[in-house]
């Protein structure tokens, strides 16, 4: 905890508890990949009674239908020698090699779904295809929420909607109908965002996530999620 939570560097940690750098090292790795053992099993995918039985107000009025409110959130990572391994981790939104992972809530505010990390090139729209959510069990009628740059409408389960901001395309300004459903959905929307401010506030995820923590980095991340609704 003190190297997830706190972010103490392993040099400091082997300093206050009077152990070699090296023994500290492996003791991270064994209890991270233990806690990752008995966490990636705890149950996150409520039912649907469960997420209408602690829906939210502005939620129930216009968009009581949601199962999920998914986005992206990308930590910067260290560059890597190989210039194809550097280019797959380039993300262009932070001009910076990445770790990207998606991330859903529940209209309540509780995390349903963390995908691991893929490298920072992957779009929106393929880390969809990937990470697995699309298994989760939708029912008929459940919509899902997200950015508009989610252009995932022909991925979805069937009987599944979804619910973004109005696109702009070759119009030279929105409608103000689309407007409103703009702003409407970008105040239930930011919860989302909240709720990866909390696994971001585990501040092994301040800094730059070095190359030799690559090994560990999706069971550290999927720990501080969990933790995150323990």
């Amino acid at each position: 905890m003190c190297r997830l939570r706190q972010g103490f560097a392993e040099e400091h940690l082997a300093h206050l508890y009077g152990i070699s750098q090296a023994t500290l090292s492996r003791i991270i790795i064994t209890w991270v990949n233990l806690l990752y053992l008995r966490l990636k099993d705890v149950p996150m995918w409520p039912s649907r009674e469960k997420i209408n039985k602690h829906m939210p107000e502005q939620f129930k009025e216009k968009y009581s239908s949601t199962r999920i409110i998914i986005d992206c959130t990308e930590d910067k990572c260290q560059m890597p020698c190989s210039l194809r391994l550097s280019s797959e981790l380039f993300s262009t939104y932070k001009n910076h090699t990445t770790l990207k992972a998606l991330v859903g809530i529940t209209p309540g505010g509780a995390l349903s779904f963390v995908s691991q990390l893929y490298t920072g090139h992957i779009t929106d729209r393929e880390i969809v295809l990937r990470s697995g959510i699309l298994d989760q069990k939708f029912d008929c009628g459940d919509s899902v929420m997200a950015d508009k740059g989610f252009t995932v409408q022909g991925l979805l389960p069937l009987g599944v909607g979804l619910n973004i901001p109005p696109l702009l395309g070759s119009q030279g300004q929105m409608s103000p109908e689309d407007v409103v459903k703009t702003q409407s959905i970008a105040s239930l929307r930011v919860h989302v965002e909240r709720a990866i401010n909390k696994i971001k506030n585990f501040r092994i995820w301040e800094g730059i996530v070095p190359l030799n923590l690559f090994g560990v980095v999706n069971q550290m991340w999927t720990v501080c999620a969990v933790l995150c609704n323990l």
